[in-house]
């Protein structure tokens, strides 16, 4: 397994810690990714991209994890008053990554506030990211509801237990799974609580990213929430505001407010066919998932124009049916 390089960016906002797997093929998108708050790159995409069946993806791209400041493991504290960036701010370091790299584009991969950095940048740099998956995503500023809440829940409960409630379901903390109980010790004990309880005070500031149809992404979208999700109906509404015919919107059962944790099969296949809908690994075919794997993924395709169809898509198929191209919305449920 890569273990991948470290390296450390200079940004004119600031430095960004960044690790890097795969031999750079420069005629391909790098794939980005950038993580949620209460996370690092390694506790947000290690149990998605180490998983096996994504190694047929990974082998064939440069994958770059970036970490908001300050949040990687082993960061240095910031002391009292630190001034941290904004979501802006953050999302303006990224060209930087780029350019240090020598990426041309990318295919961006965010979660939760690492979702909204990748919009805010998709949207300022269009020319520069190919595709964009965004899980949990919230392209709204929090609305004074919120608000009044955030600040009551900042008297009563803990940053630990804010963060949880932003991360996963109240299904999930009910529960008290496993994951949970793993999160909640990972935060707890946390040595640089101070820069997260900065980053998350950050994404709490964010703007609204006013997006609309007039006002949208240039590159196909797939939007990914869990059906019990704390952002399921924010990343409802964000669909309802994309460009149908080059936007899928996958809502997956059983996920709870991390998919790629808890359903990281699932979210690959879905990946592999958002890959190939945008004409890389298009030889490559699902035999082997497809062998692996039994339940089925029920997708609806709608299509520009007269025709419309609706297939199913089961893994226990022969496999190598390729995706809809981008031009035509995918809605699936799994």
């Amino acid at each position: 397994m890569d273990q991948g390089q470290e390296h450390r960016v200079e940004t004119p906002l600031g430095v960004l810690h960044v690790m890097v797997h795969g031999a750079g093929n420069v005629r391909r998108p790098a794939i980005l990714t950038f993580h949620d708050v209460g996370m690092d790159s390694k506790s947000c995409f290690s149990t998605l991209f180490k998983f096996e069946e994504m190694q047929e993806i990974v082998k064939n791209f440069t994958v770059v994890h970036v970490d908001a400041p300050g949040q990687e493991d082993g960061a240095a504290i910031y002391p009292a008053g630190y001034q941290y960036a904004t979501m802006d701010q953050i999302s303006d370091m990224l060209p930087a990554v780029l350019q240090y790299f020598n990426f041309r584009t990318v295919i961006g991969v965010g979660v939760g506030a690492g979702a909204y950095i990748l919009s805010k940048f998709t949207l300022s740099n269009p020319e520069a990211v190919e595709g964009l998956v965004l899980i949990n995503v919230d392209t709204n500023a929090r609305g004074w509801m919120d608000w009044a809440a955030q600040k009551l829940s900042n008297l009563t409960s803990s940053l630990t237990d804010q963060i949880l409630s932003h991360l996963f379901s109240q299904e999930e903390l009910s529960a008290n799974t496993e994951l949970i109980q793993t999160h909640r010790a990972r935060l707890s004990k946390a040595p640089n609580l101070i820069n997260i309880e900065l980053f998350w005070k950050s994404y709490q500031g964010r703007r609204d990213l006013d997006i609309e149809r007039n006002n949208t992404f240039k590159c196909p979208v797939m939007l990914v929430v869990g059906d019990q999700a704390p952002y399921e109906e924010a990343a409802v509404e964000c669909n309802s505001k994309l460009d149908p015919t080059t936007t899928s919107f996958l809502k997956m059962a059983d996920a709870g407010g991390m998919p790629q944790l808890t359903q990281p099969s699932k979210l690959t296949e879905a990946f592999k066919y958002f890959i190939q809908g945008m004409g890389y690994m298009a030889s490559s075919c699902m035999t082997r998932l497809s062998r692996s794997r039994t339940t089925s993924l029920s997708s609806s395709y709608s299509m520009e124009g007269s025709r419309s169809r609706s297939r199913t898509l089961s893994q226990g198929s022969q496999g190598g049916q390729l995706p809809p191209s981008p031009s035509h919305t995918m809605e699936v449920s799994c």
